[in-house]
């Protein structure tokens, strides 16, 4: 027998969720209304989240502080960070689903052992391979392809496709193969568009993962014409004196291309959350 929530039981549920959330999103309430704050108001404590005055001039003293040969650009920061998440997704999306089709769907001699590998991978963080591959491509520091290259193909993005692929009937494949289609534009013509939820998830995972990356920039990138947006934060809020004012404002405007990345996937970003949580 099913049970149900009394309607006291469900307003609290309702107020311990709507509590916990509000102090969840406290640091991002205090991120956008320190933005507009004088430095000198920013860590007033709790005094920094009323609203007294929010000028926006921080936001002009970012763009400003940011534009000449001495400092970089903001936008080419910006323009870096768009084109190495851009290579990195893209290249990801192909090389991954391409991959997981390959390990779920063909039969070849040593499958399951590079499935194994793949799954094996996944429980290497990146923190133990970076300095290996420091020495690997130090020749090549201070270059573009060099930031995305380690990172286009991703187990756990490989592990992803595969597991949505394993829910798709093989009898469309084999209706596509009577109709004489074959391996490519199988994938390309019907599982591709059949999957449109786990791309989204895995384009958007793989986006916050590149755009937040900072340890190896710090690693590979000093000249700043090639330098990615988290790292120059890092290299602006160690000005001193820090003014935090302008330091929220910089990481609001980090911040804002995720929310638009987010905004344009969530449809089926969240249809594919919805559909493995039935099937699973």
């Amino acid at each position: 027998m099913a049970l149900t929530r009394t309607p006291v039981r469900r307003v609290v549920d309702y107020t311990v969720l709507s509590v916990l959330a509000f102090i969840f999103a406290l640091p991002a309430l205090y991120l956008f209304l320190g933005r507009l704050k004088p430095s000198d108001e920013v860590l007033n404590g709790l005094s920094g989240f009323l609203p007294v005055h929010l000028p926006f001039d921080n936001y002009a003293a970012v763009l400003d502080s940011l534009n000449s040969e001495s400092t970089g650009y903001f936008w080419q920061f910006m323009g870096v960070s768009v084109l190495l998440s851009f290579v990195v997704v893209t290249g990801g999306l192909i090389v991954n689903s391409m991959a997981a089709y390959g390990l779920t769907r063909l039969r070849w001699r040593g499958r399951d052992a590079v499935f194994t590998l793949v799954l094996l991978l996944m429980l290497i963080p990146f923190e133990s391979v970076a300095v290996p591959l420091f020495y690997m491509f130090n020749g090549q520091r201070n270059t573009i392809y060099i930031q995305a290259l380690p990172f286009v193909a991703n187990a756990f993005a490989i592990y992803q496709f595969h597991t949505f692929f394993k829910k798709i009937p093989p009898s469309i494949e084999e209706a596509a193969r009577l109709d004489g289609a074959g391996p490519w534009r199988t994938f390309f013509a019907i599982i591709v568009p059949m999957s449109r939820p786990v791309f989204a998830s895995v384009a958007i995972l793989t986006f916050l993962i590149q755009w937040g990356s900072f340890l190896w920039p710090v690693l590979m990138v000093s000249d700043p014409s090639v330098r990615p947006l988290p790292l120059e934060m890092s290299v602006f809020q160690g000005q001193q004196p820090p003014d935090w004012g302008q330091i929220l404002a910089f990481g609001v405007l980090l911040v804002l291309p995720v929310l638009v990345v987010f905004a344009f996937f969530q449809r089926w970003f969240v249809e594919g959350v919805a559909s493995s949580a039935v099937k699973g």
